[in-house]
């Protein structure tokens, strides 16, 4: 189960953000998740929840967005929807097939109780990675 791994990775990242802002109460940590992670959504929120407990994280929601799988061919340029395997692009036959987004793993933003004094200070740099 490598939910919990992830689980604690991104704990750690929330209360060094909590920390470097002097945020004493996380409401809501919300994370893209890329359907090829194979991430179980179920489980990693059963894991953040099970491990906050005692933290500055310990009454915050982990809100999970997902993310499909895309990609396009590098030889035509056609937009694919890999909800279904994709080997072959169907416009052109090539398989130069990449995939553009479904690998994404990160906080998107950080919700607190109470605002820093710095303008911004109440999220995570964007994008942070886990």
């Amino acid at each position: 189960m490598h939910e919990l791994s992830i689980a604690q990775s991104l704990l750690g990242i929330v209360l060094e953000e909590a920390a470097a802002h002097g945020v004493e109460k996380v409401l809501r940590v919300v994370v893209k998740v890329g359907a090829f992670t194979n991430v179980v959504p179920d489980s990693l929120s059963f894991c953040f929840d099970l491990i906050k407990e005692g933290t500055a994280a310990a009454e915050a929601a982990l809100e999970l967005t997902q993310v499909p799988m895309a990609g396009q061919c590098r030889d035509c340029g056609a937009e694919l929807d890999f909800s279904e395997p994709v080997f072959n692009c169907p416009h052109c036959g090539s398989t130069a097939v990449e995939l553009t987004q479904g690998r994404e793993l990160f906080i998107e933003y950080i919700e607190t109780a109470e605002p820093d004094s710095q303008p911004g200070a109440d999220s995570a740099p964007p994008g942070q990675e886990v």
